[in-house]
């Protein structure tokens, strides 16, 4: 059976791959054995954000110019009158169609729909996009993403990537006009932002990946952002009729 996110050539998996059956009492006392370590990582997430909090900042030109749907803008306004601002730098590859953007970008950027508990918190979440505006604001639509999204002019990456690259995720903090830099991250630091990661980590098979410490016989499916070839989830977006065209005059 097939769901509206699988092509129908999918399958679901085929191995004889499975843990060895005990009795419960015996298998929980191995989880209770396995609690003490994760209750021992929460901590220690606890105290890594502790210090977090405690870092310094660097300032950022707060008039840096941005695109967005009604044209230029400041980034202070990207922070929509909020006095913090999370966002994501997104990799853009110009001229291509959907198929061919960025695959981790794409799985990272699709998992953020909900942000009412962000801003109840007075934070603002954003999407700076690498590319020009009218052709990656097709992809937002193209994907269905709800969240703000703005295009960083060319003149603009040097003063917010200063010598790093797209692909990351930062945090700002605003003061009156001024705006400044308070944390970065990028690679595995991202995973943050998709908790498809997490929950399948805590399945018997894990992400399915290759380089995952996982017993002999157990599946991989490779790279989990994508299913033949493109981001898993354009599938659904094709599926619904949208077009993988992001060229002006391109179809809904």
């Amino acid at each position: 059976m097939t769901t509206p996110d699988q092509p129908s050539f999918i399958t679901s998996l085929d191995t004889a791959a499975m843990p060895p059956v005990t009795d419960r009492a015996t298998w929980q006392a191995e989880l209770d054995a396995l609690r003490v370590r994760e209750k021992a990582h929460t901590r220690e997430g606890d105290a890594i954000a502790a210090a977090r909090r405690r870092l310094p900042m660097v300032e950022v030109d707060a008039s840096t110019p941005l695109i967005g749907p009604n044209g230029q803008i400041p980034l202070l306004d990207v922070f929509e009158g909020r006095r913090l601002l999370i966002a994501y730098f997104h990799m853009w590859h110009t001229g291509q169609p959907a198929s061919g953007q960025c695959q981790g970008c794409t799985f990272s950027t699709t998992h953020i729909t909900e942000l009412s508990y962000l801003h109840a918190r007075d934070v603002t979440y954003a999407t700076l996009c690498e590319g020009p505006y009218e052709e990656s604001s097709r992809y937002h639509d193209f994907m269905g993403w709800t969240m703000p999204w703005y295009s960083v002019p060319q003149d603009s990456v040097d003063a917010l990537i200063a010598d790093r690259h797209f692909g990351i995720l930062v945090s700002y903090l605003r003061d009156g006009d001024r705006a400044f830099e308070t944390y970065w991250t990028t690679g595995r630091g991202n995973e943050v932002m998709a908790p498809t990661f997490g929950l399948l980590d805590r399945t018997v098979y894990g992400r399915q990946e290759a380089w995952e410490d996982s017993p002999e016989g157990w599946p991989q499916r490779g790279d989990t952002m994508v299913l033949n070839g493109r981001p898993a989830a354009h599938w659904s977006r094709l599926a619904a009729g949208r077009s993988d065209d992001l060229t002006a005059g391109a179809g809904a």
